[in-house]
């Protein structure tokens, strides 16, 4: 098994494919013969490209690629683009021994050994080591967010944000945990959940001096701690209200910003939030997976209703009138209720009252 690669060099293979294709198919201004070449088992610089008796190039790119049908129009770039097949790497770094198919990769490459950065904001002056590195940066100042999601219409600057923010709706949670099998849509989120073998252990070292609730993390304690102390430090740019905790405040963004990247695949209705999402998805499944175990087994499809049911058999009315103190099970029990002190009629419709009984008329 290979070791882990730095994550610099793993960023550095992800910017490859950005100008490799552009370098390799350069047209070519020379005249060429025709050639096509057979796939070959063999390293490509054994490869014997024959030349045909078709004539001049023209302009043409007559040599092409048995395997994937690229045309070229010089037969160097077809012998370099054999190697995406053959595997061949016969440029090494003399650094690292890390090789490459092409020697122009190797160059790059040696930047992260050298510290070069030729690449520099015009507008900050940071400096980058790659080209594409740059490109990306660049949207910090632009504002532009060339990517797209095809479900909600939010946009990003760089291509991987798109690709994780697309898990969302899909589903997709290609980051598993070795031990217990649960999945995450990101590697940060397997990440965190790796972070000790306290995931798996049970242990909860860190316990709140308040209330004596235990937490496996530290951070996740100092998140908790916030609920005792009232501290909330993450403020809304819009309406300054303020949260304990970031998520939070990412969710009640979304009021304001309107965007609802959760989206039921059946009747196409959006969610800013995903437990709405998962709720909601219960009136097309016609799951119901909360029960009142104690009393009577009657099933219902969210908690807040179980919990509702579960006074029928305790009698708990917690919900109490400011005016005649008369206690009720329901808040909209209490909310009907206040009306008959207060007179307020907020229905268009006409009233009959016969006592305490109020039918409504539709007209």
């Amino acid at each position: 098994q290979e070791d882990p690669e730095p994550p610099h060099i793993k960023e550095e293979q992800e910017e490859l494919w950005t100008s490799q294709e552009g370098e390799n198919s350069d047209p070519d201004r020379h005249l060429q013969p025709d050639t096509v070449v057979k796939a070959s088992n063999r390293p490509a610089s054994e490869i014997v490209v024959a030349k045909s008796d078709n004539g001049l190039n023209n302009g043409k790119k007559p040599f092409t690629c048995s395997e994937c049908g690229k045309t070229f129009g010089r037969k160097t770039h077809l012998r370099e683009h054999l190697r995406c097949h053959t595997g061949e790497k016969p440029f090494s770094c003399s650094v690292c021994q890390k090789c490459y198919s092409w020697r122009r990769h190797l160059r790059r490459h040696m930047r992260y050994h050298t510290g070069e950065k030729p690449y520099s904001c015009s507008v900050c002056g940071k400096r980058f080591s790659q080209r594409p590195n740059l490109i990306r940066h660049m949207r910090c100042h632009s504002g532009e967010k060339p990517f797209s999601c095809s479900f909600c219409d939010t946009s990003f600057a760089v291509r991987s944000a798109l690709v994780n923010h697309m898990r969302i709706h899909t589903g997709e949670k290609p980051f598993s945990c070795l031990y217990c099998e649960k999945s995450f849509t990101q590697k940060g989120g397997l990440k965190k959940h790796m972070t000790h073998m306290r995931v798996h252990t049970g242990e909860k070292p860190f316990c709140c001096s308040f209330c004596s609730k235990s937490f496996r993390q530290r951070s996740d304690l100092v998140a908790h701690f916030r609920i005792h102390t009232g501290e909330k430090p993450f403020s809304c740019s819009e309406c300054n209200t303020s949260f304990t905790q970031r998520h939070t405040l990412v969710q009640h963004m979304r009021i304001h910003t309107g965007v609802k990247p959760f989206v039921c695949s059946v009747c196409g209705k959006r969610f800013s939030r995903k437990g709405h999402l998962t709720r909601h998805m219960t009136a097309h499944t016609g799951e119901k997976p909360f029960n009142c175990s104690v009393f009577c087994e009657n099933r219902f499809s969210r908690r807040e209703s179980v919990i509702r049911h579960m006074r029928c058999h305790t009698g708990e009315k917690p919900y109490s009138c400011s005016f005649c103190l008369k206690r009720f099970r329901c808040n909209q029990y209490i909310v009907t209720h206040m009306r008959s002190h207060t007179g307020e009629k907020p229905f268009p419709q006409n009233h009959l009252e016969y006592g305490n009984v109020h039918m409504i008329i539709y007209t």
